[in-house]
């Protein structure tokens, strides 16, 4: 989709019908402007990584899996989701999850950052390459290369990404975030990221993280499930400003029930790859098979 399809439909419609020099569309763009800045950051990326499989193609499922996740993202944080998200708990827990537990999944399986490397041609390789020598100094190194070292320990980051849930999810976080564009997109940008970083170490484990990575899905799964409880049996409205009880228990039931089975089945499959990997270590199992 083109950059400036996907601005225009952040705009609304009274905004889409009249002229570019109209009294009062600077206000609206200064207003939207976190929202644009993200659907500009969308747009670069789906666009980037397009441009980068044709120096360094990609396979078909790779692809698909790239497109599915960024068409889940733009339809959840610039579609009509996101507008229902400013007055309904549900709405606002639905999006999250989809962020969450659809987008950041399958952007780890897609693994774009082949694409977006070979993207940079040898004049743009210096800035790709020039944060890498930058990160021979200690402190660079703890800030450039700490977000890699992360993705190697599963535990650490289930910890991050249970952290940064527990906060926006706090009444005080959530009413900022709705309040203010810019907190708001800063929410969205914690959940994406940190989100991505967890499924990259749980899917991507090396054979020593296996167990790590079976435990980070468990320890996740347990601790979304107490948030989701909380939110369901609660006797008082806890966002005020996003609906009522039953909303908010709504809300609450979407992060317990079809959060859990996400983390439960690709609990599963962790542990059956690893026990898949226990058995071929045993003395005389592929004689068996």
């Amino acid at each position: 989709m083109p950059l400036s399809g996907l601005l225009l439909l952040l705009l609304p419609a009274g905004a889409q019908a009249h002229g570019l020099f109209d009294e009062g569309l600077g206000q609206l763009l200064g207003e939207r402007l976190p929202v644009l800045l993200g659907a500009g950051l969308l747009a670069a990326a789906w666009i980037g990584y397009e441009g980068g499989c044709r120096h360094r193609p990609a396979a078909r499922r790779r692809r698909a899996l790239l497109h599915g996740g960024l068409l889940l993202a733009a339809l959840s944080l610039f579609g009509p989701l996101d507008e229902a998200a400013e007055s309904s708990a549900a709405a606002h827990m639905a999006q999250h999850m989809l962020l969450m537990l659809a987008v950041a999944p399958l952007l780890a399986l897609a693994r774009p950052l082949p694409q977006w490397h070979a993207l940079c041609g040898p004049r743009l390789k210096s800035l790709w390459h020039g944060p890498l020598r930058l990160a021979r100094r200690p402190l660079a190194c703890a800030v450039l290369h700490g977000p890699l070292r992360l993705a190697r320990r599963p535990l650490a980051c289930a910890v991050l990404h249970g952290a940064l849930i527990w906060i926006w999810h706090a009444p005080g976080a959530y009413r900022l975030a709705l309040d203010n564009l810019w907190w708001h997109f800063f929410e969205h940008a914690c959940f994406l990221f940190s989100a991505w970083l967890f499924w990259w170490s749980v899917l991507h484990a090396g054979p020593r993280q296996q167990g790590q990575a079976l435990l980070a899905l468990l320890l996740t799964s347990m601790h979304t499930g107490l948030l989701g409880a909380l939110l369901s049996f609660a006797r008082v409205p806890l966002y005020r400003e996003a609906g009522d009880l039953g909303d908010q228990q709504l809300a609450g039931l979407l992060m317990w029930v079809p959060g859990g089975l996400v983390y439960l089945c690709a609990a599963l499959w962790c542990g059956q790859r690893w026990w898949r990997r226990l058995l071929r270590r045993l003395p005389g199992h592929d004689r068996q098979a």
